[in-house]
């Protein structure tokens, strides 16, 4: 275990629906305002707590720019009304970003620096689109063959990953059916109920007739993606969606097993938790749900970055002096079930342990804020099963893997 001054504490955790990106009940909502709401439903778990006591609000955020531009993090926090003394900052690790901004916010309070710090992430994918409203690649990432796989489609990455571990198109398709199945059934026995806050939306459509505008307003309670009709069937019938399974004379690639039904979805969604030591959960009558244990970062080749979490479970292990039997319960994104199934082979992890609520290909993969969300579904499904240790666990675009653990307290 890493020496440190004092425990980090997780005493609230919420998020919102997340929302298809583009056609979805989002897609006209601000990232600034889902972010606002989850901190809103986060305060309200910690009533207790003086909003004066949080020093800083660190938010996660994969394309930084257009509407979570300009330090979204300070903005949201003022905008939901805390105080002028709550500073923030936005940081990116892409797909890591929400977990590494809880890392970055239980590192602070463990070296004794501060006692209340906001964490999360937040991101509009509808709104700002992968890799930015302007992408600039460096020409040098382009003048060395070692350097090219920075600049790869995240679903190339997913190809190079299900060539090299030999993960077949059955194999990926049964995985994301998996995912659909098992999110289904958590939305029917209530799962999620704990950490999601319902977001109130309006619509507002033209009537040609009359120039008036109508507005419909409704209530956006769970997660968009999941699909009732999804069937190994169905799956089988989707073009690969990244790479041809022949080249243009006709031999074979070794490609063309990702498709859209077996890779995460574009979303639009928000997370926010607040983390405290334990003189400021005495002092303002806090309930800890969970303790921050330990966090590790590794990088890995950019053009395999799905394998990230390879790397990066094992660290974080062995920073927390912890074995993988001693965890219960594994978020593990599902960028690829390519990817995903990789990791979950190469580390020996318990399928029945690994987002047993569904993941991302299911639930959907808002970027920066999916380390967050995922972090509020491993708290509370530690609380419910009675289990001691959870894990959030991704792989990183550029070719990283992120791992924290927690402990239900």
């Amino acid at each position: 275990m890493s020496r440190q001054v004092q425990d980090a504490y997780i005493v609230a955790a919420a998020r919102t629906p997340i929302g298809k990106s583009h056609r979805g009940v989002f897609r006209n909502t601000r990232p600034d305002d889902l972010l606002i709401a989850a901190i809103h439903a986060a305060l309200k778990q910690a009533p207790g707590l003086d909003p004066k006591a949080i020093e800083d609000a660190i938010i996660g955020c994969a394309m930084p720019e257009g509407e979570q531009g300009l330090n979204m993090a300070r903005i949201a926090a003022l905008l939901a009304g805390l105080p002028d003394s709550v500073a923030g900052v936005t940081i990116n690790r892409f797909c890591a970003s929400g977990v590494t901004a809880i890392q970055m916010a239980a590192d602070r309070i463990r070296v004794g620096e501060a006692d209340v710090i906001l964490a999360g992430g937040a991101e509009s994918m509808s709104m700002v689109p992968m890799s930015g409203n302007k992408p600039s690649i460096n020409p040098m990432v382009f003048a060395r063959d070692e350097n090219i796989g920075i600049a790869y489609g995240m679903g190339l990455t997913a190809e190079k990953v299900a060539q090299q571990w030999k993960v077949t198109r059955e194999q990926q398709d049964a995985f994301a059916l998996q995912s659909h199945q098992r999110a289904l059934a958590a939305f029917a026995a209530g799962e999620f109920t704990d950490e999601i806050v319902p977001v109130d939306v309006i619509d507002r459509m033209p009537d040609l007739a009359n120039g008036a505008v109508a507005e419909r307003r409704r209530t956006v309670s769970l997660d968009e993606g999941p699909r009732a009709d999804t069937s190994l069937e169905a799956l089988a019938k989707l073009r690969p969606a990244f790479a041809a399974p022949k080249d243009p004379t006709g031999r074979a690639t070794g490609l063309g097993s990702v498709t859209a039904g077996n890779s995460s979805q574009t979303s639009d969604g928000a997370g926010a938790l607040i983390l405290a030591s334990e003189a400021a959960v005495n002092r303002f009558n806090l309930q800890p749900l969970a303790r921050f244990v330990s966090f590790a970062s590794r990088g890995v080749p950019p053009e395999i970055m799905g394998i990230g979490p390879i790397e990066a479970i094992p660290a974080a292990l062995k920073v927390a002096g912890l074995k993988l039997d001693d965890i219960g319960w594994i978020e593990l994104n599902e960028a690829f079930a390519a990817q995903s199934l990789a990791v979950i082979n190469t580390c020996g992890l318990d399928p029945s342990r690994v987002n047993p609520l569904g993941g991302a290909i299911a639930l959907g993969h808002p970027l920066g804020a999916t380390g967050a969300i995922r972090a509020a579904t491993a708290i509370y499904g530690m609380r419910r099963r009675n289990l001691k240790y959870g894990m959030v666990t991704m792989c990183v675009g550029t070719g990283q893997g992120a791992a924290g653990i927690f402990e239900r307290v």
